[in-house]
């Protein structure tokens, strides 16, 4: 099968055109790879190149491949190779203490609101989550009396297409103490689900938490 140069693959489909538009998430290891070589091999495509690394070193061993293994198997040259010794390396040194929080409960949700659930103020946050429900980030949207103005759609789901989450899960507290939702509650929920399924990000659950206690939308029926 003839070799496709890279010049001659469509621009949406190169690594670097797709990585600039939507995002690193969006690829394909083999296409973050292919970003690191720049170049392919004689013969090969960049692409192709990648495959092979990742075909003969698998992901679990990767990481841990040095420079003269890099070099005597895809005829890589040493500062290429180098570079993605010194890639690996610099990865796994920053997420060396970052562990991941998994939310797969409302509990959860309960248990990581400490900060907020006896404020004397309503504060809605959003935990932004990638597709194992591990959190990317989490965010205030707003602070005060929850409603329809106050959450936006467009506030809620920005922060998720710019950071590639896959999924959200809501959740504010109440300052009374109830965790009973009110028809306010019900209707931002039902709204920010809808637009949730436009965009193609599940919202999985809207959680009230208070000191004592925490209350399931999902888990209560009234989502829909």
């Amino acid at each position: 099968m003839p070799t496709i140069p890279m010049k001659d693959v469509p621009k949406i489909d190169r690594p670097r055109e797709k990585l600039i538009k939507y995002g690193p998430g969006k690829l394909l290891e083999t296409e973050l790879l292919a970003i690191l070589l720049g170049t392919g091999a004689r013969g090969s495509s960049v692409l192709e190149v990648s495959k092979k690394i990742f075909k003969k070193f698998p992901k679990e061993t990767l990481a841990e491949t040095n420079v003269e293994e890099l070099k005597k198997t895809f005829g890589l040259g040493e500062a290429k190779a180098c570079e993605i010794v010194a890639c690996f390396e610099l990865g796994k040194r920053l997420l060396k203490d970052k562990k991941a929080h998994l939310y797969l409960s409302p509990k959860d949700i309960w248990d990581s609101l400490k900060d907020i659930r006896e404020s004397r103020k309503e504060h809605f946050i959003v935990f932004y989550l990638d597709t194992q429900h591990q959190e990317i980030m989490r965010e205030i949207i707003s602070v005060g009396i929850l409603n329809a103005n106050l959450v936006h759609p467009r506030e809620v789901f920005e922060p998720a297409v710019r950071h590639v989450a896959a999924q959200i899960i809501i959740a504010h507290n109440h300052p009374s103490g109830s965790t009973q939702p009110s028809d306010e509650d019900i209707e931002v929920t039902k709204r920010l689900v809808s637009a949730g399924k436009i965009l193609g990000i599940d919202v999985l659950d809207h959680v009230i938490v208070t000191h004592h206690h925490f209350f399931s939308l999902k888990e209560n029926g009234l989502f829909e």
